[in-house]
């Protein structure tokens, strides 16, 4: 089932709980309301509709009894004892019963049998009630009362259960059908939707499958908004630039890898091909070329652990911990100065704290120190110093060389890139290009700034309190 479908399905399911709940609450509601409604009417017609029906007759009666004879209480009595059977009437929908004296317990004529509880009614000893009873086949909901207080004239009034329940079964199909509707409607509703709010996940997900099939990392998606998708849809494009950038990085890194090696190793192959003629060791050339030989290896032993790091330090470091830098400066500094003695070190050193890869780190400072100790004439001064401001640790490294163009300060940091004076010295061109990728690992950066006799080279770092 598609996620439109799922959508769709879910809304129905939702919308159709949330009317059967309803249903649930406005039926015994209204099914309350209406049994009230007509529990009402037969007390209206009780109260009044039997007190004016029976004077309407009364005054047929007198027409053709004399008044004066009699007593008017007990002319009431006797007209409306020969006036009314005692089989209800009809009047409306509501059928109406006078019983002038009930007598004892027992049937009625035409009605339901008359009970203790009416003639207390009918004597004003008991209040009114309503009670259900079977008359003819029907159910009735029928309300007993007196005519007047105490006067001893009972009356009935009663309405069909199938008027109230005939209401209740059209509320009942009612019901259903705006459910089934509802739910119904709200699936479609809910179907249409789901298709325009998905629509950009099925570009992306068709992006996805182009990109899949076609290896084309350059397949962009755009949705406007602000919305959930729509950030999807900037976050898949950022995540397919940062890809493509990376496999770019990674053919340049093979081209350029290829081209640094090959060098190192034709030099090396053609030592080799020299020492394997005739002559061999014996030639006077073979001492000579068995030092270029392992000069070229060295070379070549440098540029694959300076590829090796490079690879290592890029991605998310493995063992962090608080760092000292200026004592690491410090150790660094030391061991340049042992190893080229024909260049003064001097350092100035704060004391700060960084969270790094220590080993990284070092690596990191020591191909700075490294890069101006190569650079630096002999008898040339190298500043080391570590400095901590604003929430930022830094450590530059002076020296007095030659400096570098403004035209190659971009590109310094590159891998592989070697400034045409620096192409006849030793190096593999990564150095810098490890600084870079250690500093930006640990939220840092690095700058080049030339100076009028020399270069300073940073590297910053966010520092601890």
């Amino acid at each position: 089932m598609s996620l439109g479908s799922r959508v769709a399905l879910a809304g129905g399911v939702v919308v159709c709980a949330a009317l059967v709940l309803a249903s649930l609450v406005i039926y015994p509601l209204l099914s309350a309301n209406l049994h009230r409604q007509h529990d009402s009417t037969l007390v209206s017609a009780a109260d009044h509709d039997a007190g004016q029906l029976l004077d309407a007759l009364m005054r047929v009666k007198k027409k053709a009894l004399d008044a004066r004879q009699h007593d008017p209480a007990e002319l009431k009595k006797r007209h409306l004892t020969e006036t009314f059977p005692r089989r209800p009437v009809t009047v409306g929908s509501t059928l109406m019963q006078f019983l002038p004296r009930p007598a004892g317990q027992g049937p009625t004529s035409g009605f339901i049998a008359v009970s203790e509880r009416d003639m207390l009614v009918a004597l004003g000893k008991t209040g009114p009630y309503f009670q259900d009873v079977e008359y003819r086949g029907e159910r009735y909901r029928v309300y007993t009362t007196s005519l007047n207080a105490g006067d001893g004239i009972l009356v009935r009034t009663a309405v069909r259960r199938s008027v109230v329940d005939s209401t209740l079964d059209e509320l009942k199909v009612l019901l259903v059908a705006i459910t089934a509707g509802g739910s119904l409607l709200a699936a479609a509703a809910a179907r249409l939707a789901a298709g325009r709010v998905l629509r950009p996940v099925r570009r992306l997900t068709d992006t996805v499958e182009h990109v899949t099939q076609t290896q084309d990392l350059t397949a962009r998606i755009d949705v406007p908004g602000r919305d959930e998708i729509a950030r999807l849809a900037r976050s898949f494009t950022a995540m397919m630039a940062a890809v493509d950038e990376s496999v770019k990085d990674r053919r340049r890194l093979v081209a350029d890898a290829s081209h640094e090696l090959r060098t190192p190793l034709t030099s090396l192959t053609t030592n080799l091909e020299l020492l394997d003629e005739a002559q061999g060791v014996a030639d006077p050339q073979a001492p000579a070329l068995v030092r270029e030989a392992r000069t070229q290896a060295e070379e070549l032993k440098l540029l694959v652990n300076d590829l090796v790091d490079l690879g290592r330090y890029g991605h998310s470091p493995v063992h962090t911990e608080d760092t000292r830098l200026d004592l690491l400066a410090e150790r660094v500094a030391a061991r340049a100065a042992a190893r080229s003695p024909r260049v003064t070190f001097r350092t100035e050193l704060s004391e700060c704290l960084v969270h790094a890869d220590p080993d990284a780190l070092e690596r990191a400072v020591g191909n700075l120190v490294d890069n101006a100790v190569k650079w630096s004439p002999d008898g040339g001064r190298v500043l080391v110093r570590v400095t901590s401001c604003g929430g930022r640790a830094s450590v530059t490294v002076t020296d007095q060389g030659p400096g570098i163009p403004v035209a190659d300060l971009p590109y310094v940091f590159d891998r592989f890139y070697r400034s045409p004076a620096a192409r006849s010295l030793p190096g593999s061109g990564l150095g810098l290009a490890i600084v870079r990728q250690v500093a930006e690992t640990y939220g840092g950066g690095v700058a080049a700034e030339p100076l009028e006799h020399g270069l300073r080279m940073r590297i910053s770092l966010p520092a601890l309190a």
